[in-house]
């Protein structure tokens, strides 16, 4: 039995096995949260298996986790399933809650080999599932559409904010089922280039406010995260700076976050999830991990690589990409005024927070 939270370190669910729910967000029904993300468990060293389907948890307290089973499984057998564990390689699943058809939408992130990136929609009566294939091969506003975040108002309307791939954010407003966008959208941070473009958006709100977290883009090495606010959810956004201001690393405490949530039975405690795609990248880069100069070079040959007036220098010394080692962190979220920072913390207790 856990009773803290210890960022970074192997987190097991109450049947002694690693939880499998990377890139993942949680959803609190009723008096359960459920932690679902991408199973891992099968992506080994030499394998091309990417995933191997939308794995979900449940907890009472968000310490301890049951296993509650593969809620969209693969399909192996199907080449063309958006499902496919290698040939379609599914990332960062992201459920809804739909009050007016009383439907439960998860929408998946497709990459393709082709350099595509396409996106499935699912949806079931229960969180558990079954769930069932809406659309597939969907290029939303005709878009090769990256990372992303759903999110739903007050008023049940609901919102796609995704990375228009190594070019801008969109944020897309949904149809009233939340199965697809209905052609009204804004554009966000225009960069023209890696590792200058956000990518794996991460929104949530306080008091009023409209916050979104985003990270550069540097394939699986990680870099300073950046918070911005806004008065509405299509902004305009101000940027405030880097989300983990204390981190001379530059990776964001070696972590890319995926989703923001507010604990439904604190005052204002929000946390932060987060991956840690490569836990061996400090032993792998030593002293230069540490005082961020891996990371300005890892962003010096993107920028050079996506630079159409630079050669593409010799790539760095590849650390690989995650699979089932990966680990969790998740950290809480403080605020100096209106600026939101992550501080890093060995232990933390949901029960330090009124």
């Amino acid at each position: 039995m856990y009773n803290s939270i210890r960022p970074g370190e192997i987190w097991l669910d109450t049947e002694g096995k690693p939880i499998q729910a990377h890139a993942g967000a949680v959803m609190h029904v009723d008096d359960t949260f459920y932690w679902y993300g991408e199973n891992k468990e099968k992506t080994v060293p030499g394998s091309d298996i990417w995933h191997w389907g939308v794995k979900l948890y449940s907890s009472k307290d968000l310490y301890n986790w049951t296993d509650e089973g593969i809620i969209i499984p693969p399909e192996p057998d199907d080449i063309s399933s958006p499902m496919h564990p290698s040939q379609s390689m599914m990332d960062r699943p992201h459920i809804l809650f739909n009050k007016k058809t009383q439907k439960y939408v998860c929408w998946i992130k497709c990459m393709q080999h082709d350099g595509t990136q396409k996106t499935a929609v699912f949806n079931a009566d229960n969180i558990k599932g079954p769930y069932v294939l809406i659309h597939k091969d969907m290029m939303p506003l005709g878009m090769s559409a990256g990372d992303f975040d759903l999110s739903v108002a007050d008023d049940g309307k609901a919102y796609y904010y995704f990375e228009r791939v190594h070019s801008e954010l969109i944020c897309a407003d949904l149809t009233d089922d939340y199965t697809n966008v209905t052609g009204y959208y804004s554009t966000h941070f225009p960069y023209k280039y890696p590792p200058f473009v956000r990518e794996a958006p991460a929104y949530f709100t306080r008091r009023s406010m409209h916050y979104l977290a985003t990270s550069g883009t540097t394939g699986y090495h990680p870099n300073p995260s950046m918070i911005a606010v806004a008065d509405t959810f299509h902004g305009p956004w101000r940027e405030l700076g880097n989300l983990h201001p204390d981190d001379a690393s530059r990776t964001s405490f070696n972590s890319q976050i995926s989703y923001i949530f507010k604990h439904p039975g604190k005052k204002d405690l929000y946390i932060a999830i987060a991956d840690r795609w490569l836990p061996h990248l400090p032993e792998f880069y030593g002293e230069a991990f540490a005082t961020g100069e891996a990371s300005r070079k890892t962003e010096e040959y993107f920028r050079k690589r996506f630079n159409p007036d630079e050669e593409t220098p010799p790539r760095p010394p590849d650390a690989g990409r995650g699979g089932n080692h990966s680990r969790y962190v998740w950290l809480p979220i403080s605020f100096d005024g209106e600026y939101p920072q992550i501080k890093w913390q060995d232990e933390w207790r949901i029960e330090d927070f009124i």
